[in-house]
């Protein structure tokens, strides 16, 4: 059997569509996916919508499903929850988590799809790859019992990354962002918030995931000598200028990168690729990150709603994407 299915494409910067596209054949060990919801990733997906992928990391920045190739027309994307129509006879009729863009149904390896707890609703599940990156982060940054640690970022990512410090025993977390509307976000995880002006110093750790460069450097401020800030921010095609000719060196501050994009060199020994995202699963089962969805569309509304995305006119941590109704149109036949 083959079918048809419809999948959003970035057709030019600030210009996305939703297109029709025929579906292979399922093979040996490769399962047909109906999405359910799929999750806008904001900083990322905006920097792409928007044509803000440095050329020399258009290899690194590819999504593991994508097609097409920046800065358009391509399809891309990485949070998706589908139910499992075909495949092998344990993941058939299973709720699951994969990297693919937002599409109404897909084929991939099985080996692909991550099954979801039943203790994770779907629609929380979307969240799967941004607390995945918020577990690679804290790997990196290896905070102890009892540091005093500050996320400045009120993001997505950010929003996760304080989400899993907060069950650290006695761990003081602070989230610090611009935003005072992040604070109702901050309260519902069970961390502090303060505004960047107002924010505590002192600290051992300082997660960065604001993307800004005015971040970055109250960052740097608010450790204590030989303090650490982990950078999460990717900045597409920005420069960033830091203040590291005043009291960088005196301090003997850290500043280190993570990324998402290997398994923290810290558990590389021990955990793959699929343990770690097995793990942010296992983590979503905490109702209180249902905190990080702040809203929600219909599949065939995301090309205007990645366009207010972008734009900032819809304010958003994760914006979800709902396929109810959406797979009627599509139909199968005969190969």
């Amino acid at each position: 059997m083959t079918g048809t299915a419809r999948a959003f494409w970035l057709e030019a910067p600030g210009r996305g569509a939703i297109r029709d596209v025929r579906l292979p054949v399922p093979g040996v060990d490769e399962v047909l996916v109906r999405t359910l919801f799929s999750g806008v990733s904001r900083g990322t997906e905006t920097l792409v919508f928007g044509g803000r992928v440095p050329e020399n990391q258009y290899a690194a920045m590819r999504a593991p499903f994508q097609e097409g190739d920046f800065p358009g027309p391509v399809k891309y994307g990485y949070l998706n929850v589908g139910v499992v129509e075909e495949g092998p006879e344990d993941l058939v009729g299973r709720t699951v988590f994969c990297l693919y863009p937002h599409q109404t149904r897909y084929v991939v390896p099985a080996a692909a799809v991550t099954p979801v707890p039943p203790a994770v609703p779907a629609a929380r599940a979307v969240l799967a790859g941004t607390v995945e990156t918020a577990v690679n982060a804290l790997w990196d940054a290896a905070p102890l019992v009892g540091d005093r640690i500050a996320v400045v970022g009120g993001g997505m990512v950010g929003c996760s990354v304080a989400a899993l410090l907060a069950r650290f025993p006695g761990v003081r977390v602070q989230l610090v962002d611009s935003d005072p509307d992040r604070a109702k976000i901050a309260e519902a995880l069970g961390v502090g918030f303060a505004s960047p002006a107002d924010a505590l110093g002192g600290l051992d750790l300082v997660v960065h995931a604001s993307a800004t460069e005015a971040g970055l450097v109250r960052s740097l401020e608010l450790l204590r000598p030989e303090g650490t800030v982990v950078e999460l921010s990717w900045y597409g095609d920005r420069r960033v200028a830091l203040p590291l000719g005043e009291a960088f060196h005196s301090r003997r501050l850290t500043l280190r990168g993570s990324q998402v994009g290997t398994v923290s060199p810290a558990r590389a020994a021990g955990r793959t690729y699929a343990d770690r995202i097995a793990l942010a699963l296992d983590l979503l089962a905490d109702p209180a990150l249902d905190a990080l969805v702040t809203g929600e569309s219909a599949f065939g509304e995301l090309p205007d709603v990645m366009a207010q995305l972008a734009s900032g006119s819809i304010p958003a941590l994760c914006h979800r994407i709902r396929y109810d109704g959406e797979h009627d149109g599509e139909h199968g036949g005969e190969d």
